[in-house]
């Protein structure tokens, strides 16, 4: 028995070699079968390739599995550490605004990070449909020289909050978009069972990342300036391009759309790049509105926090918070992604509860009273902040499936683009006006609260199933990278067959291993010699003959 499952070309002439491997098996025939045939040669079977859009069974596992789950985990830190470590540069900007008298100093500063996060997930749409389109690999490729290039371009204009709007927040932003979809996309073509924890792992690349870069570049900014600090954040920002070249694809793109009559051809050129039956599943839709709304006030505290804690704690560490919210949120995307996984636990509710805990704990900081209540606050809210990111690919893949995925997350995250690019600002200018945190905070605890009561609804609803043409459904069927023909055997249920009981350990019948289909199937080293004479002869009275005594077990 061999380890995989071989399709050969029918109507092609089989390759007669002399010699050759032991039980039927040639080396060198590009690992095709060979098999005894009259006078003793080898006869050599040629593969039939692949289809070109056949759904493959993730590995999960492998070296290559885990070099890319690696690969994703630092293309995640790279990007995310970056933007939530914004606060050590938002505070060098508006000092610099403050010393020229700006009135706006606090909205503009923020306006900056805004853009970066909000460029990130607005364009993620585009990083969807590039994927499906150029493959993971070019994409990712892009983003990491966009995100090098802006980087290394801010370092010049520093001192120009108007040039940084387009250097750091839109350029830099872009290729994060570009490179950040595909990292979580690529998981699911290598991962099916253990997806949540290899998420939560990924995931977990920002969150050490964020622990870490705040103390780094609040002393690259205090003893270099931050011409320096950004040119090393670009150098730092081009491992994005080497994660690129890790992500090997396993799963083929979406086919092209059905052409059908008197579709427009607007509607046809859209559909070429648009994944539309995503946005027939009213699950998707209920989901992906949910989380823009959840997230208005999500960015806030990463970005006002070290603002909050030197107005109320001044002598304390104001980045502390914000490190302690990036390790325990990598603690939870590790905790709740190995939860994810287990049978019978819903995803999207564990992702209502984060919500309502992340909400109620942001309404809680103006009431903090102490630092190391403000401590343990930011630690609950970044266990829970964890909960919710790495919980993202899992329900995009639950609810739209392998060839979904990609763009299902990319919308997504477009659609998160306009609350986490005004929450910042709008709790800027609160604080402009009143002078206070408080308003701000609690406002931004409100969204949270809401999005999780309106994802109840995806309970409600029920998505129609796949449609069937003559009785044989269209939805694409998962199968193994490889398989044995006894994998896809007709059940006997013990039946005998001509009084004798077929062993499905042992034996497949012609119609399993597919002699007499279009495209054979040989995956039996052994298989007789009457059979495969048959075949190569080409006789259609020889092969009905020998079909039936193989089937009935006497050959």
């Amino acid at each position: 028995m061999t380890e995989n499952s071989r399709i050969v070309k029918d109507s092609v002439a089989p390759v007669i070699v002399k010699g050759g491997a032991a039980n039927g098996h040639h080396p060198q025939l590009n690992g095709g079968h060979a098999a005894l045939g009259k006078d003793g040669l080898k006869v050599a079977v040629p593969l039939l390739e692949a289809d070109a859009h056949a759904m493959h069974e993730p590995p999960d596992g492998g070296t290559r599995a885990w070099l890319v789950m690696i690969g994703a985990f630092l293309c995640n830190g790279v990007l995310f550490g970056v933007i939530n470590t914004y606060s050590v540069v938002y505070l060098s900007l508006q000092k610099q605004l403050q010393e020229v008298g700006d009135e706006e100093a606090s909205s503009k500063a923020a306006l900056v990070g805004s853009l970066t996060i909000g460029t990130t997930f607005l364009l993620s749409p585009v990083s969807g449909i590039l994927t499906d389109k150029i493959g993971l690999r070019r994409t990712t490729f892009i983003g990491g020289l966009l995100t090098c290039s802006g980087m290394f371009l801010s370092s010049f204009f520093t001192h120009s909050v108007t040039a940084l709007y387009f250097t750091y927040g839109i350029m830099f932003g872009l290729g994060a978009a570009l490179a950040y979809t595909p990292s979580l996309a690529i998981l699911g073509h290598y991962f099916k069972r253990y997806l949540g924890l290899v998420n939560g792992v990924v995931t977990a690349g920002s969150s050490v990342f964020t622990a870490i870069m705040p103390v780094c570049l609040d002393y690259l900014v205090r003893h270099m300036g931050l011409a320096t600090s950004f040119r090393i954040l670009a150098v730092i920002s081009s491992f994005v391009i080497f994660c690129a070249l890790l992500y090997k694809p396993l799963q083929p793109p979406p086919p092209p759309p059905k052409v059908k009559p008197g579709r427009s051809a607007v509607n046809t050129f859209l559909r070429s790049f648009i994944n539309f039956d995503n946005w027939k599943k009213k699950k998707y839709i209920i989901w992906a509105v949910s989380i823009p709304i959840a997230l208005f006030g999500y960015f806030v505290p990463y970005v006002h926090m070290g603002k909050f804690v030197k107005d109320n704690f001044p002598d304390n560490g104001e980045n502390l918070p914000v490190m302690c919210i990036g390790i325990t949120s990598g603690l939870g995307r590790l905790i709740f992604g190995f939860i994810a996984d287990m049978p019978r636990v819903n995803r999207v509710l564990l992702q209502q509860m984060s919500f309502v805990l992340i909400g109620t704990l942001t309404m809680c900081l103006p009431a903090t009273g102490s630092f190391p209540l403000l401590l343990t606050i930011a630690l609950a809210m970044g266990l829970f902040d964890g909960c919710f990111i790495s919980l993202l690919g899992p329900i995009a893949y639950d609810i739209c499936g392998p060839r979904g995925a990609t763009q299902a997350i990319g919308f997504l995250l477009g659609m998160c683009s306009l609350p986490l690019t005004l929450g910042p600002p709008v709790a800027g200018m609160l604080y402009d006006k009143t002078g206070s945190y408080q308003l701000p905070f609690i406002l931004a605890g409100i969204p949270p609260l809401f999005g999780a009561s309106t994802m109840f609804l995806i309970r409600c609803v029920k998505d129609d199933a796949p449609k069937q043409q003559n009785g044989v459904t269209t939805e694409p069927k998962l199968e193994p990278l490889a398989h044995t023909a006894w994998d896809c055997e007709t059940p006997t249920d013990g039946k005998p067959l001509n009084g004798q009981l077929l062993h499905q350990e042992r034996r497949a019948t012609l119609a399993s291993s597919g002699i007499n289909a279009k495209s054979p199937l040989l995956t039996h080293a052994s298989v007789s010699s009457l059979i495969l004479e048959a075949y190569v002869a080409d006789n259609p009275v020889f092969r009905l003959y020998a079909e039936r005594k193989y089937c009935y077990g006497i050959l």
